[in-house]
């Protein structure tokens, strides 16, 4: 199976429980919930999506024609040294190519592998750290892992129903408004406000942005 990949970069985990921790990152082409085309943007799914997943032509990215070819271009943005090797596969939505080639090459490679799913489609326990971002009018299937992050606020999510869900850490993430600065003010203070209020949840920024890394 060959692998489409938007980009693959090294830089810091920006989000969650492992924010800051050294990763390459290896964001994935396409997703089920929405082209990626901001014409259909009001129709899809999943309507506030803030990243390009669409085509192969960003830095690092390409079609890897085998499993052994894309573990031997994380091995290369990772550089030197094996040690904590990490790897961050996000998307769009992974899980749409991720599959028990890939994982086993990035593990026979010593890297542990994390990754951010939609939680639409089943995740392997083989991937050492799972991340479901679930999204409202989508039907989650993934509901055990090691991160749920509900980006707040969305209309019509169940967040009482997760909350029961079989994950070690529950996260707000304030949605990013892209670009309505008074909009991303006010979801910030909503997610503060809902935290505060349900003591189960902890907030995570997007730390990456803050601190201008990609």
């Amino acid at each position: 199976m060959s692998y489409a990949v938007k980009e693959m970069f090294l830089t810091l985990q920006g989000e969650g429980v492992q924010a800051g921790r050294r990763a390459v990152f290896a964001r994935f082409t396409g997703c089920n919930l929405w082209s990626g085309l901001e014409k259909d943007r009001a129709t899809a799914v999943c309507q506030f999506c803030d990243t390009d997943f669409v085509g192969m032509d960003g830095e690092g990215g390409g079609r890897f024609q085998d499993a052994k070819a894309f573990a031997e271009a994380v091995i290369a943005q990772w550089g030197r040294g094996e040690d904590s090797r990490f790897v961050v596969l996000t998307g769009g939505e992974p899980m749409l190519q991720v599959d028990d080639a890939l994982i086993d090459a990035l593990h026979n490679a010593g890297f542990e592998i994390a990754i951010e799913s939609n939680g639409t489609l089943a995740v392997p326990r083989s991937i050492d750290w799972i991340c479901i971002s679930p999204k409202a009018g989508s039907e989650t299937v993934q509901r055990s892992g090691d991160e749920l992050k509900l980006v707040w606020p969305q209309r019509n999510s169940d967040w009482k129903t997760m909350q029961d869900w079989d994950f070690r850490n529950h996260l707000l993430q304030p949605m990013d408004a892209r670009g309505d600065q008074a909009a991303s003010d006010a979801n910030l203070a909503a997610a503060i406000a809902f935290v505060q209020a349900n003591p189960k949840w902890r907030l995570s920024l997007q730390t990456h942005k803050i601190l201008g890394l990609a």
